[in-house]
């Protein structure tokens, strides 16, 4: 866990979400799936005149109201409460009701009109005979507000067939202009500026056009009676623009690290002229080798102060005006360069940047890593002044950094845990928003996988949350990343295993056109090594295990 010492900005308290329910009434049309979307009042508290679901908060009446309501035998307490508040709100706020009549058939335009949308609805069905069809309302997503703002909701997005014989009729008070729209209509009117929308509700419409029918989506959402996905997004400045991110997305974990209370003060743009702050003690700069085997380029890292003086991790390529701004950035008390493998986009500019420090108060800095191997290539030679050892501690000031050795895309490659703020240095070995090539003889997919799971018993043993990659933006949930890029490396070797069986006299060009289709053609030049690396992983298997 980080130091609240070493945050960069003044936490505060964030807004306790209230619980509420949205629900997306759904029908067929011959052009595809359509939603019922509503405006809100330019003078709403939150939201002001967007298009959204129709919903509202929970009251205790919704939750007092289970024995009116049918319901399926996996929906729990909760989500029939939800669904409920959902019913209620569909019909005060556009006069849709949800519900079954005494002889089981669907509510109709007569049971509409016998209701007062401004009296308490539950009594009013029950003294009618309905029940509420909370059995037809599924739970589609689980949206929680940004942390930044000041009003918030915990809120699933439910999803229910629009019944038919129905007209919506907005209550002109909360919502108004009622409107059926395709997802993909409704993100175009948006985009062309004619159609607001919010974060979630754009979200949540990407993912609805995917589907083209009412059923394959509430069938999607009966499997589980759990929602498809789950989030509290996280804001960020982005080309001069505020924008949001899901868990799932590239940014998150960078912004759950520098503003954990959610508020938005990072800039996500990649810089090469000067350092980008992380923590007080953590600071990146991102060499200018942009391209397909770098990212958006080469991460250079710091970790100390001033008065401790600082460690720096890869010190990229052998970049002039790269190495002179980390020299700056410094102020030239540097006390330590670690290279973490000896590829030519991290460990070249070791020696130079050095250079720069020979006239320092503090001395010279060794330079430490691993050597490279026999194995590796002529561009990746590397020795280190001093070899660093597997479990070894790092010491600047109060900054400990533990050396983990993990072989797998480099013979020599280590990572290092920051271990008083909980965060990982990975090197190449994970990466964010790709995988690491794995390129024998000097990478090995044994020993790759071996080395996430080390890494992986690191994070567990000393609470590390994030990663730290030498490309791409800083990842959360260390252990999750971990696992699923395992899980991911596992899947494409079966891809391997089965192209390898269907086409036993093969070549690597041929199987990597097979296991490999859901990549770019333009890389399988690049990803022929890591088929490779699997390749020899295979056929090292015992008889039997392939």
């Amino acid at each position: 866990m980080v130091r609240p010492l070493q945050l960069l900005h003044p936490q505060r308290e964030t807004a306790a979400p209230k619980p509420a329910a949205t629900v997306l009434l759904l029908r067929d049309s011959a052009e595809g799936v359509e939603v019922l979307m509503t405006r809100r009042s330019l003078t709403a508290s939150f939201a002001p005149g967007a298009y959204v679901f129709p919903g509202g908060g929970i009251d205790a009446l919704d939750l007092q109201s289970h024995a009116q309501a049918k319901r399926r035998a996996t929906q729990s307490d909760l989500r029939l409460t939800q669904a409920i508040a959902a019913i209620r709100e569909s019909f005060e706020e556009l006069g849709i009701l949800l519900a079954y009549r005494p002889d089981h058939s669907l509510a109709n335009a007569q049971d509409i009109e016998a209701l007062d949308r401004s009296q308490p609805f539950a009594a009013q069905c029950h003294a009618r005979g309905l029940q509420l069809a909370a059995d037809q309302v599924y739970v589609l997503a689980h949206w929680i507000t940004d942390r930044d703002l000041p009003k918030r909701f915990d809120v699933p997005f439910l999803v229910a067939r629009m019944p038919e014989g129905q007209t919506p009729v907005a209550d002109e008070s909360e919502q108004f202009e009622p409107v059926w729209v395709r997802p993909a209509e409704a993100l175009e009117r948006h985009e062309a500026g004619q159609f607001f929308l919010i974060f979630p509700t754009i979200r949540t419409l990407q993912r609805l056009k995917n589907f083209d029918k009412v059923q394959a989506i509430l069938d999607a959402c009966a499997v589980n009676d759990e929602p498809l996905w789950a989030s509290c997004p996280r804001g960020a400045w982005l080309a001069g623009q505020e924008q949001r991110f899901m868990e799932h997305e590239a940014p998150f974990g960078e912004l759950a690290l520098v503003s954990p209370d959610g508020q938005i003060v990072h800039h996500l743009d990649w810089q090469t002229d000067h350092p980008v702050s992380l923590l007080k003690n953590v600071q990146r700069l991102t060499a200018p080798n942009p391209g397909v085997m770098t990212g958006p380029g080469t991460n250079t890292y710091w970790v100390g102060d001033p008065q401790s003086g600082y460690i720096v991790i890869d010190p990229g390529p052998d970049d002039t005006g790269h190495i002179e701004r980390i020299w700056r950035a410094t102020g030239g008390n540097i006390r330590m360069i670690v290279c973490t493998h000896s590829h030519p986009d991290h460990s070249p500019g070791a020696k130079p940047l050095q250079a720069l420090c020979q006239n320092q108060a503090c001395g010279t800095p060794p330079i430490l890593g691993l050597p490279s191997a026999s194995t590796a290539n002529a561009q990746s030679q590397f020795s280190p002044d001093r070899a660093l050892t597997h479990g070894e501690i790092l010491q600047v000031g109060e900054h400990s950094l533990k050396v983990i050795h993990t072989p797998g895309h480099a013979a020599n490659h280590v990572c290092l845990a920051l271990l008083e703020d909980g965060l990982l240095f990975s090197g190449d070995h994970v990466l964010n928003g790709s995988t690491t090539i794995v390129n024998p003889p000097d990478g090995n997919m044994n020993d790759y996988l071996d080395s996430l799971d080390l890494m992986a018993a690191e994070c567990h043993t000393h609470s590390l949350d994030y990663i730290l990659p030498a490309h791409g933006y800083v990842l959360g949930f260390a252990s999750q990343a971990i696992a699923q890029l395992k899980a991911h490396r596992l899947k494409r070797e079966a891809k391997v295993m089965a192209a390898m069986q269907a086409l036993p006299h093969g070549t690597l060009e041929t199987w990597v056109a097979h296991a490999y289709q859901d990549v770019p053609e333009r890389l399988w030049p690049v990803a022929a090594r890591s088929l490779q690396a699997h390749v020899d992983r295979i056929r090292s298997m015992p008889a039997g295990n392939n």
